[in-house]
């Protein structure tokens, strides 16, 4: 069943489109990533599911409901992470996690405490004292002890050094097991790639392309590192072969996978020492998308 439908989004801020017909469904139990350059529209089409921007056109549903209309009540069963968390500076961080579960009124007190020890957080101290991954410790914390049934984490691991990443991502697999729905935006690609079934790259405001990591492996290439008896010949010149390097005796590259067959049988005529075959990384995927293209936004710029 769909928990988040998304149908020909699109947000203009006067002449500038910063969303142009976006589609995007997310299912109960699933979670999604959403990755995209700065400046892509990740931001501005979260606001729109939070309900803090309305869009100019197009339809936005969660739990069936509109996302600018049915705000309120959507904001009961939601819980939400950005990036950088402002926090109130005189409260101790205990204290923080206290208001957002009590404006929630379904917090789950048990696991706030479980929560603070294994995210290894010092409740007592003023959040002015605390420190930037501290912070979203606060917000990650607030969001895993209610009892949301969609969470919205933008960047929420900014600031977190890799323990606490391992934790954040433990959190996440677990609200899924319970069957609740996560979208996940990160730039920390690795991240998306252990935790996500279900990816949109996000390029000018457009998505350019959906799927599992392994439908998009499927268009992508494959990196291949090969050592011959003989020396390779020209296979810099051979059609789907990309970024050619020679380095001790062994030949790396990468090969479109529509032309894997005609370079194996190529290659198998100068006596194969050794092969070895790696799918490519979400990076590689997400490089590939970027790799020729010419922002519209004016250098120094980004969309709202």
């Amino acid at each position: 069943m769909s928990l988040v439908e998304v149908k020909g989004l699109t947000k203009k801020f006067g002449n500038f489109t910063a969303l142009n017909s976006i589609n995007m469904t997310i299912k109960e139990g699933e979670i999604y990533g959403f990755i995209g350059p700065n400046g892509a529209g990740k931001s501005t089409t979260i606001r729109i599911l939070l309900g803090m921007l309305k869009a100019t056109s197009g339809e936005v549903k969660i739990f069936g409901k509109d996302a600018w209309n049915d705000a309120v009540e959507i904001h009961k069963q939601i819980a939400y992470v950005p990036g950088d968390a402002n926090l109130w500076p005189n409260l101790t961080g205990g204290e923080v996690i206290d208001i957002f579960l009590k404006m929630r009124g379904n917090g789950n007190k048990n696991k706030r405490n479980e929560l603070i020890e294994r995210f290894n957080l010092d409740p007592t101290k003023k959040c002015r004292a605390y420190s930037k991954g501290n912070r979203q410790k606060i917000a990650l914390i607030a969001a895993f002890a209610s009892e949301a049934k969609f969470y919205i984490l933008d960047e929420p691991t900014s600031g977190l050094d890799p323990l606490m990443e391992k934790t954040f991502q433990q959190c996440v697999l677990e609200v899924k097991d319970e069957g609740k729905s996560v979208l996940l935006s990160s730039h920390i690609l690795s991240e998306i790639e252990k935790l996500c079934e279900k990816i949109s790259i996000i390029r000018e405001g457009a998505i350019i392309e959906t799927g599992t990591l392994n439908e998009m492996r499927h268009l992508t290439r494959t990196n291949l590192v090969v050592k011959s008896k003989q020396p390779l010949q020209s296979i810099e010149n051979m059609k789907g072969i990309h970024n050619v390097v020679v380095q001790n005796g062994e030949t790396s590259f990468q090969i479109d996978s529509e032309e894997m067959d005609a370079v194996i049988k190529y290659l198998s005529e100068y006596g194969i020492l050794k092969l070895e075959s790696t799918p490519p990384t979400l990076e590689d995927i997400f490089l590939r998308h970027y790799e020729n293209s010419k922002p519209s936004v004016p250098s120094g710029g980004s969309n709202p």
